[in-house]
C-alpha cells in the first residue's frame, strides 16, 4: 500500500525546497516508508560510511537506498549511476584532506600538527583513501598537506631543495608509519612474541630497556615522538651534527 501525493502537493514541496530537494513517494520499502525528502550530501554522507564499514565492493545502489530508508531511483536523481557515486565520493575525500589546518606557535610545533592530522585521515578512511589511489590521484590528494607544510618550512628559513626535501620526508614518514600500523594490525599471532623475547640478558644488561619492549606498542605515542625527532632535525642547522 502507498501514497502518492498529488502534482499540486509535488509541486508545493518542490517549490519549497527551491527545487534542490527529490520528493520521493511514501512507498514501503522492505516495510519502511521511504523518506520524502533528500539531497546530494545526505547519499554522499551515508555511501561514505557503508564505504568506510565494508570497503567500496559493498556499496551497492540497493543497500545505499535501504541504509537511507529510501528508493533506488531517488538515489540515482540525486548522484547518477554507480561508477559517478564512487567518482563523487573521491572529490569529497580530496576534498576533505584540503581541509587540513596546522596548529601551534612554532614552524616545528605546527610541522608536527599537520603529519598528525595526515596520518589520522588516512588512518580514518583507508576504503576511500584506496579509491583515491586506484583513480591515480594520490599526488593530487597529498597536494593541500604539502602546500601547508611548504608555508610552515618557509617560516622556518627553509627554502628551496632543503625545503623540498623536509615535504617529501615528512609526508613518506606519516605513509610509512600507517603501513606500518596495518600490518601489525593484519599480522597474525606472533609466537613468541616481543615479551617473550626480551630479556635483560638480551638487552645488554638493561632491565628497564627489556621491561620496555615487552609492553605493546603505542602507535600513537610513537609517532609522536618520531614525528618530532624528525622535525627538529629537519628544520636544525644544514647538515646536522656530526659525530
Amino acid at each position: 500500500m502507498s501514497y502518492r501525493p498529488s502534482l499540486t502537493n509535488r509541486q508545493g514541496c518542490a517549490a519549497s525546497c527551491g527545487g534542490f530537494c527529490n520528493t520521493v513517494t511514501t512507498d514501503l520499502v522492505k516495510g519502511k516508508e521511504t523518506r520524502t525528502r533528500l539531497d546530494r550530501e545526505q547519499v554522499l554522507e551515508a555511501a561514505a560510511g557503508l564505504v568506510k564499514q565494508h570497503g567500496p565492493r559493498a556499496l551497492t545502489m540497493r543497500k545505499l537506498a535501504a541504509e537511507l530508508g529510501t528508493a533506488v531511483t531517488s538515489i540515482y536523481w540525486h548522484v547518477g549511476n554507480r561508477e559517478s557515486l564512487l567518482d563523487a565520493l573521491v572529490e569529497r575525500t580530496l576534498a576533505d584532506l584540503g581541509e587540513i589546518r596546522p596548529r601551534g606557535r612554532t614552524p616545528a610545533q605546527r610541522v608536527a600538527s599537520v603529519a598528525r592530522a595526515l596520518r589520522h585521515q588516512l588512518r580514518d578512511h583507508p576504503h576511500l583513501i584506496a579509491m583515491v589511489h586506484e583513480r591515480g590521484l594520490t599526488d593530487r590528494m597529498f597536494l593541500p598537506a604539502q602546500r601547508v607544510l611548504v608555508r610552515e618550512l618557509h617560516a622556518a628559513g627553509l627554502r628551496g631543495a632543503r625545503a623540498a626535501d623536509a615535504v617529501r620526508a615528512v609526508q613518506v614518514h606519516v605513509v610509512g608509519h600507517v603501513l606500518v600500523e596495518r600490518n601489525r594490525e593484519r599480522a597474525p599471532a606472533q609466537r613468541p612474541g616481543e615479551h617473550r623475547l626480551w630479556d635483560a640478558h638480551g638487552a645488554d644488561a638493561d632491565p628497564a630497556l627489556a621491561r620496555a619492549l615487552t609492553r605493546p606498542l603505542d602507535a600513537e605515542r610513537l609517532f609522536t615522538l618520531s614525528v618530532r625527532a624528525l622535525v627538529a632535525g629537519l628544520l636544525g642547522p644544514p647538515g646536522g651534527s656530526r659525530t
